[in-house]
């Protein structure tokens, strides 16, 4: 025990002995005490604020208070032998300096987990506000095309009016009941591509040949709303119009693990003319929200060549 250190060599008497223990207790109580202190008071109020000498001087101030409270407790219990303030204050001080390291210790690594946790927070609020903000323009530009396509069959006087408009209301019940959810049944994002296909086709009839082959293993699997249909409306939209023999090909394969989307287009490399103002907006921001939620599950090719556009993605599914 410390306090027998303190002391000359000699034999102990049983009511010696129980006094120095109740000491030594005492002392482990006030170095809890100042542990918490420090951390709890001291640093946050004056080391972290980089009031050094205050903090250097409130240190000295609880050592000094714990000799003085060691002191009156080493009287109280009459110990029979002469009290040395000064080999106390040697011996004790390596202990008390380690109770205010491992507090120091202890309030730093607790504020850096606790700044980490924060900075995480704030990271998932700007994913999610950011993601939400590229929905809300995907969400527009789709909107606009495809009411493009209804104006053209009304100019038509198209017998197919009514069908088309019943497709369109299943794609914004779509948008309005599932583009909010983190994830939705492959399934429905099948049948929301196959809709939009649909409009496309009754809009350009025989003058572009599309070609369509969805194989899907398991339609209870998971995926990011409106995806893959930025892909295919890019396809529409720069896949006609002045191209001999026209034609768009999109496939969509699915086993446990993988999806696998492919979109291939002819284009015409000699069209220099101005773009749609919202030409390009979609596939930005698809290409932007699968590096954000696919960040290491996914792999996006895009390359032009032989005036062919093709897009192949391949997503890892969640089991």
């Amino acid at each position: 025990m410390h306090s027998i250190n303190v002391l000359p060599s000699r034999t102990f008497t049983g009511k010696e002995m129980s006094g120095f223990i109740k000491l030594d207790y005492a002392g482990y109580f006030y170095w809890i005490a100042a542990f918490y202190f420090n951390s709890l008071i001291l640093i946050p109020h004056l080391f972290m604020k980089g009031k050094y000498p205050y903090y250097v001087l409130a240190v000295l101030s609880i050592y000094a208070i714990y000799l003085f409270v060691y002191h009156y407790i080493y009287n109280w219990l009459e110990i029979d032998l002469p009290y040395g303030l000064l080999r106390t204050s040697w011996l004790r001080l390596p202990a008390f300096l380690l109770t205010m390291a491992a507090s120091l210790a202890y309030t730093t690594i607790n504020g850096l987990l606790d700044y980490q946790e924060k900075l995480r927070e704030k990271d998932k609020e700007k994913l999610k506000t950011e993601l939400s903000f590229l929905r809300s323009q995907i969400s527009p530009h789709f909107i606009f095309n495809v009411l493009n396509n209804i104006v053209s069959l009304v100019r038509l006087n198209s017998t197919e009016l009514e069908p088309t408009v019943m497709k369109l209301s299943g794609l914004m019940k779509y948008m309005l009941y599932h583009t909010d959810e983190e994830k939705v049944n492959i399934k429905v994002e099948e049948e929301y591509l196959n809709h939009y296909i649909d409009l496309q086709k009754q809009r350009f009839g025989k003058k572009v040949k599309v070609e369509t082959s969805f194989t899907i293993l398991n339609k209870n699997q998971l995926i990011e709303p409106m995806l893959l249909i930025p892909f295919v409306e890019n396809a529409f939209k720069h896949g006609v119009g002045s191209i001999d023999d026209p034609r768009i090909i999109i496939e969509l394969v699915t086993d446990e693990r993988f999806l696998n989307f492919t979109v291939i287009n002819k284009y015409n490399a000699l069209n220099t003319g101005p773009k749609d103002e919202s030409s390009g907006i979609g596939i930005a921001n698809v290409s932007r929200r699968i590096n954000l939620l696919y960040e290491n599950k996914h792999q996006l090719s895009i390359k032009s060549e032989n005036n062919c556009f093709e897009v192949n993605l391949i997503l890892k599914l969640d089991a």
